[in-house]
């Protein structure tokens, strides 16, 4: 067989995104009764947050609360889990004492949520 180009590359899928406990509330994860989830969405077949199909490889992991309803598996795309994670990061900062201060050039963040916040909003949006 004759090839007149280079072999097609193949695409990788992204690598998934880690949400602690502690982020996932303040990304607003919605009470199981008071949102209205629907049963694909509290098994974690569609995003809890839209209306997008999920597969192993494009689900976003929240973890399995326990509601006054339940226990219940959320998922989502990782789309909205970046735009939750955006949203949570412009309220979050402003009323952090560690967010607020300027850190020196060599140092990083001393806001483990703000930095947490900011690798879900890009590496989310990958």
């Amino acid at each position: 067989m004759h090839r007149t180009g280079p072999p097609a590359a193949t695409a990788e899928a992204p690598a998934p995104l880690d949400v602690p406990p502690a982020i996932v509330r303040v990304l607003g994860l919605p009470p199981l009764l008071l949102a209205k989830v629907t049963v694909d969405q509290a098994r974690g077949a569609v995003c809890v947050w839209g209306t997008e199909r999920l597969t192993g490889e494009t689900a976003v992991d929240l973890g399995e609360p326990l509601d006054t309803a339940g226990r219940w598996f959320p998922r989502a795309c990782r789309r909205h889990v970046a735009d939750r994670a955006h949203r949570a990061l412009l309220v979050h900062a402003p009323g952090c004492g560690d967010c607020r201060k300027r850190p020196a050039p060599s140092e990083t963040a001393a806001c483990e949520t703000a930095r947490a916040l900011y690798r879900l909003v890009r590496d989310g949006r990958r």
